[in-house]
């Protein structure tokens, strides 16, 4: 991980209809509308292979595989993004989930939630959607 994976403020801003024409639907839904995915049903929640996980609306890096872990829950799990600058949270809106909310800094993308029941040495379970993902091999 680079500075240059490090988020420089500079924000992604797209009317809806560019962002329906860059993103698949259920990206679109994911990303824009707050969905999440089915657990164990997608992309990369078993994925092992070394490499970063870039926004999928935007392309600013904020994931590592180094930092990637199974937590069981069927979705892609992080105890810490590649810069804590480059994700940012909210408190969640759901009473029904206790976690907060994390979006992209970059392009305020929706990506999934972030809990306190996470491993050494931040605690934190990153729980995130794959398609909010793209996966950049090294």
């Amino acid at each position: 991980m680079s500075e240059k994976d490090r988020f420089d403020g500079n924000a992604v801003e797209l009317t809806e209809s560019k962002w329906k024409e860059r993103l698949s639907e259920e990206q679109y839904s994911i990303l824009r509308k707050g969905g999440t995915e089915p657990p164990f049903q997608n992309a990369y929640f078993d994925l092992k292979d070394e490499g970063r996980y870039l926004c999928a609306g935007c392309a600013l890096p904020l994931f590592s595989s180094k930092h990637k872990y199974d937590s069981g829950s069927g979705w892609p799990s992080f105890y810490a993004p590649i810069f804590d600058e480059n994700v940012k949270t909210e408190d969640h809106t759901n009473f029904s989930i206790f976690g907060r909310e994390v979006f992209c800094s970059s392009c305020n993308g929706h990506l999934g939630h972030v809990f306190e029941d996470g491993p050494q040495p931040t605690n934190l379970r990153y729980c995130i959607n794959s398609a909010a993902l793209k996966f950049d091999k090294t």
